[in-house]
């Protein structure tokens, strides 16, 4: 994937935002750290107040699943966004309700649970519909939002199974409507950086890549944990950034995968998924990407070995504080909010009538590699990406 291509719940992710630059706060956050309460100053009642009102100018957002990232990345993020506002919320916690309203100042009509949820489709203020549940909800969500006749935005991964895909979408298409996937690092510039270089072959071919993301889990009880609701552990959560990451980076799919599960040091918290995997990605030309996924090492890097030097993200997949070098010296791009980014470049596809860079083909490629790393894994065979 080149430059030009990328240029572009449940408590959910609470742990990313500053992974590499303190382990200790993404522990933090899996225990309960409220995200979303700590914007909840006056400073910023005051900044969202009318956040919720139609405007002509923008793209309605409705978020469903009011979970940590919704509440700690996404909703802020929408107080910064020029194509899109956020015009709505879809909750099972009547708790929630009056918080947002307040906070966002979010009309009665434009608050919907998962019971009357399909009846947002009489409601002109919801131009998108942003599934933010766990893995196993996202195809249910974005069918019966396309039904409503609203563009879609699911998390990743974006689905459990590759057929559940392709339900996800049929559904859109039949109902004219788009459908991205939440890749917010298609629009973070030193990730870019690394599709440039690997891409373009600044540095030569790359001879061979390697990823890593982990962190230690906390609450046993977490959606995460159990493989119905999420579909497996870390290589759902954390090691499709580092798939995505290999596949931007080399320009190319993979054709191939081998993998091993690690050592499970707690077997009552990881009864129903694993606590770790590695795998290796084959490209084309025998190029091979070496990952990692963990719920219990510390780890957040993106590294190409080329012809002429190494180029690398030492703090990659984090919201904020990506840092990277290359044999030309230091990385050094301007931050950004790459929630925001991502929501208005998807709300400019919209109104311009142009496909979404992150679209859902490229989710479904990233489920069916996730399927064939868990072949992988449990056969202890190389298994082919068709």
């Amino acid at each position: 994937m080149n430059r030009k291509v990328i240029s572009n719940q449940y408590s959910r992710r609470k742990f990313i935002r500053d992974l590499s630059l303190n382990a200790g706060m993404a522990a933090l956050a899996m225990n309960g750290m409220n995200l979303f309460s700590s914007c909840n100053d006056d400073d910023s009642k005051e900044k969202n107040k009318g956040a919720g009102k139609k405007d002509p100018n923008k793209l309605g957002i409705a978020l469903v699943g009011l979970g940590g990232y919704a509440g700690g990345q996404l909703a802020p993020a929408l107080q910064q966004t020029k194509d899109c506002y956020l015009a709505g919320i879809v909750t099972g916690t009547p708790s929630k309700i009056d918080i947002w309203k307040k906070k966002y100042d979010i009309p009665d009509k434009n608050v919907y649970n998962y019971q009357n949820f399909d009846s947002i489709k009489d409601n002109p203020d919801i131009d998108i519909v942003y599934v933010v549940l766990p893995n196993s909800m996202h195809a249910e969500y974005v069918v019966r939002a396309a039904k409503a006749g609203k563009h879609v935005i699911t998390e990743k991964p974006m689905a459990i199974k590759a057929e559940d895909c392709d339900r996800m979408i049929a559904a859109c298409k039949e109902a004219g409507k788009m459908l991205s996937v939440g890749y917010r690092l298609h629009f973070e510039p030193y990730n870019l950086e690394m599709a440039r270089l690997g891409s373009q072959k600044v540095y030569g071919n790359i001879k061979k890549m390697s990823a890593g993301f982990g962190f230690t889990i906390g609450d046993p009880t977490q959606w995460r944990l159990k493989k119905a609701m999420a579909g497996g552990g870390p290589l759902e959560d954390l090691g499709i950034y580092c798939i995505q990451g290999f596949c931007y980076t080399m320009g190319a799919d993979p054709i191939a995968v081998t993998a091993q599960e690690g050592p499970k040091t707690d077997k009552e918290k990881f009864k129903e998924v694993e606590q770790s995997i590695t795998w290796q990605l084959e490209f084309p030309g025998g190029i091979i990407g070496e990952g990692k996924a963990s719920y219990s090492d510390s780890m957040n890097f993106l590294k190409a070995e080329a012809e002429k030097g190494v180029f690398e993200l030492t703090s990659a997949f984090n919201y904020a504080g990506q840092r990277g070098d290359t044999p030309a010296g230091d990385m050094d791009f301007p931050k950004v909010n790459q929630q925001a980014k991502q929501m208005d470049d998807f709300a400019q596809a919209i109104k311009n009538k142009r496909p979404t860079i992150v679209p859902g083909e490229m989710g479904r490629r990233d489920v069916k590699i996730i399927q064939a790393i868990y072949k992988a894994m449990e056969s202890g065979k190389r298994v082919e990406i068709g």
